[in-house]
């Protein structure tokens, strides 16, 4: 696969740091073609491992930093507070992974609002992409992009599982769409978006360990899985997979400056 070069957008592999998993993974990436990796960060607990995995594989792997909507709890702001540090004191390449999830807790959502109003101001601020979480949350996502959208803030609505309409009100508000191994299942509905959409518009991500693609659904994802969902949406649009590999990774590189 060394024709092709893909970015994943989204993994979480540094989960994987400080184990010999972590280097079979990364080398079956590479083999697949897979050569550039984001990965974001959840909360302060989490920073050094994604910096440690960034050290390890410089040429491949770019941090990001933010407080995932799951993590934003009553400590919300001093969790804020270590995560602003380091992304004053290291490189990174977005704010991220940020967003609003009702899936599990709806009752921290105004903190989840007032998270995400601080951490895409420092986007704004620092002229860096955002990497967005939403689960069962489209319309009060919507409502705080409209908020915050001035101009400045670019990135990557991560996981994307929406309808055509959700899609599009998406790319209106100058951000890609993430897309995982979803669009490999069969009556998720995501295969006909994607299909209408141009490959202007898409990054690729897997948010390994999770969402696997078929044929490995069900199972632990991994980065170099990737190639399935290339293949894939290279399939929905009548186009060879090394159309979709350059175009996705060509988007990628610009939004995240790598």
């Amino acid at each position: 696969m060394a024709s092709i070069s893909l970015t994943d957008t989204h993994t979480h592999i540094n989960y994987l740091y400080g184990t010999p998993e972590l280097d079979h993974q990364m080398q079956r990436c590479l083999a697949n073609g897979v050569q550039q990796l984001l990965l974001p960060n959840v909360d302060s607990g989490s920073i050094s491992q994604v910096l440690d995995t960034a050290a390890a594989y410089p040429d491949n792997c770019y941090p990001m930093m933010g407080l995932h909507p799951c993590d934003v709890k009553t400590d919300y702001l001093t969790q804020l507070a270590t995560i602003e540090k380091t992304i004053a004191n290291h490189s990174v390449y977005g704010i991220g992974e940020i967003g609003i999830d009702l899936h599990w807790d709806k009752t921290t959502l105004p903190l989840q609002q007032e998270a995400f109003r601080i951490q895409t101001g420092w986007a704004k601020a620092l002229g860096l992409p955002v990497s967005i979480h939403c689960r069962n949350a489209f319309d009060e996502l919507f409502q705080l992009l409209d908020e915050v959208q001035d101009g400045r803030l670019t990135g990557v609505l991560h996981c994307f599982t929406g309808n055509k309409e959700q899609a599009q009100r998406t790319i209106a508000l100058g951000l890609h769409l993430g897309i995982g191994g979803v669009v490999t299942y069969k009556n998720a509905g995501l295969d006909t978006v994607v299909a209408a959409l141009g490959l202007e518009h898409l990054v690729l991500e897997t948010d390994s360990p999770y969402l696997a693609p078929v044929p490995y659904r069900g199972k632990k994802n991994e980065s170099s899985y990737l190639l399935y969902i290339a293949q894939k949406v290279a399939d929905l649009h009548g186009v060879p997979l090394e159309a979709v590999a350059a175009a996705t990774t060509a988007n990628a590189k610009r939004v995240f400056g790598i």
